[in-house]
Parts: structure tokens; sequence; C-alpha cells
């Protein structure tokens, strides 16, 4: 078939509404609350390429992240991590042991030779997008050397951040919380259910104590895990410490180390939080962690999709 120039006038005028649509960037700030996403962990995949992660997230309408740096590393041309050795299958070799020795030194002489125009030009990706990376997880960071650590901080400046996150044993926080007061940052440390090792973060002592090694030193408060492991309720602790918050994770789990649940079946009172936060005007992100099986049928994007819509209407 041939068209007319009239065709292709009117097939492009009725294309435009389509181009306006795919054109719009994501907002996911709901009265004053910035509902977010801890990626691309809660995408099920960790090493999630930078472009995919984006794609996911601007499809879901969320406009901030807790963005790993695997997807950053990884976009701009990190050799690979050293892997993993022993375990089940016993000790390490010595081929093995020099292998990861070598892949570790090749990664941080890369880590230490970027520069501030290369993590811009990620940032940029991503802002042009609409997607504002908030936070940086760093899962490797208690491993990492004095250097390293500069490393984070730098990145996640460069990033638009205004917090690294971690998971690191109660022990180490000092060191690290030196570093924060140094670059004048904010570290989140993340709890999980234990609350029984000093080492964990699962009791509000553990975050407490943390706080009074380094003024920086701060919580990233996992409201399911908190509700699970303490069976009280988060907001008391919210209340009294929202100045040191980061983020909180927002899922839901049922008291007494029961299980993750879809948003609204379990014991988690994210309704509450989400409405505290509103209230109080807090600047921290929500940051939905998904976390529970995915229903026979339903799609992990899709279900990701009904935690933010219950975040806003929660919000609403």
């Amino acid at each position: 078939m041939t068209y007319t120039r009239r065709d292709i006038g009117k097939l492009a005028l009725a294309a435009l509404p389509a181009a306006k649509l795919l054109a719009a960037k994501p907002n996911s700030k709901v009265g004053g609350v910035q509902i977010g996403l801890n990626a691309p962990y809660s995408y099920g995949n960790n090493n999630m390429s930078a472009d995919e992660t984006l794609n996911n997230t601007v499809q879901l309408g969320l406009s901030a992240l807790e963005l790993r740096t695997q997807p950053i590393e990884s976009f701009l041309g990190a050799p690979p991590a050293p892997a993993a050795t022993g375990g089940r299958r016993g000790p390490a070799t010595p081929e093995q042991q020099a292998a990861q020795t070598a892949a570790a030194e090749a990664l941080k002489k890369w880590r230490l030779s970027r520069t501030t125009d290369q993590f811009k030009t990620f940032r940029k990706k991503y802002e042009d997008a609409g997607v504002a990376i908030q936070i940086v997880k760093v899962d490797w960071i208690q491993n990492a050397s004095d250097d390293e650590v500069d490393y984070c901080f730098l990145l996640a400046k460069t990033m638009g951040a205004s917090a690294i996150s971690c998971e690191i044993p109660l022990s180490k926080t000092k060191w690290l919380g030196a570093f924060a007061d140094k670059h004048k940052m904010m570290v989140g440390y993340h709890g999980h259910t234990d609350i029984t090792s000093p080492e964990a973060f699962g009791r509000p002592e553990s975050w407490e104590t943390a706080m009074t090694y380094a003024k920086y030193n701060g919580i990233n408060l996992d409201i399911g895990h908190f509700v699970s492991g303490n069976s009280i309720s988060p907001i008391p602790f919210i209340k009294k410490h929202h100045d040191r918050i980061t983020h909180i994770h927002v899922k839901d789990r049922k008291m007494h180390n029961g299980p993750n649940v879809p948003f609204g079946q379990g014991d988690t009172p994210i309704k509450e939080v989400l409405q505290l936060m509103k209230t109080e005007k807090w600047k921290f992100q929500a940051t939905i962690e998904f976390e529970y099986p995915i229903p026979q049928g339903s799609t992990r994007m899709a279900e990701i999709a009904k935690c933010v819509e219950y975040c806003k209407n929660a919000l609403a």
C-alpha cells in the first residue's frame, strides 16, 4: 500500500499521544513521600544489567532507587569479581586462591582508576529517564580496603545519593563510621531478624550503639524484618530516630519470625508508617524490597507493581 503525504501526516498526528506517553518520566512521589525500590535485588538478580534495571524501573513508574553497585560497575566496564571458592566442596586450592587474589587486585585497580566524569555518565543515563539514585548499596564494603571505601563514597556522591547502605557486623561500624564522618555522608545499616547475635542488626539497641560511634552512622530500617524479629511495631523506633534513618525497606511479614507475605497480609504496619512519613514530612525514601514468594500464575514484575500500587494507595 502506498501513502499520500496527507495520509502520512494523519498517521504522525495519531502517533503523538503514544509518543508523549513513551516520553513521560515516572513519578512515584506521593503525598511528599518518595516510593523507591531496592534494585536490581528486587528484580531477582543483583547482576542484572544497568539497561534492564532501568527499563524495569521506568515500566513500574518508579522515580527513585536504592541501587547496588553491580549494574553501575558492569556498565562502566569493570573486570569480573573474584569467583567464590571453598564452601561445601572443601577448601580452595592454591590455584583457586591465587586466581581469586589476582581477580580482586584487578578489580581494585580498576575501581581506583575511575573518574567522576565516568560516574556522571551513568547518573545522567538514569536521570534522563527520570530515575534518581538516592542510595547506593555496597554489598562488598566489609572486605574493602580503605582506598576502596573512599571510592564507594565518591561513587555514591557523584550518583547524587544521600547515603550508602550496607550489611556489616556491628563491630565494623566504628571503622566504617569514621569514613562516613570524613565524607559527611550517611551510612544506613540494614537489619534482619536476628535479635540474639551481638553483631547483628536486629534489636533497636544495635543501631543505637552504632550511632554512638559516628555522627553519620545511620539506620536502614527494614520494617518487615523489624516486626518479624522483635514482634513489635517499628513506629516508636522510627519516631525516636527519624533523623538518622537513611531509608526504610518496605515489606510485609508476620510476627515471631513469620514469613514474607504479600502487602496487606502480614503484621507490618505499612500504611501507618507511610502515613506517618507523609504527616511528618520526612524525606527518607520508602524503599520497596520484594521478597515474598511469587504466586502461581503471576510474575515478579506484576507482584512488584502490586506493591507499588499498595504504597501509593496508602498515601492517597
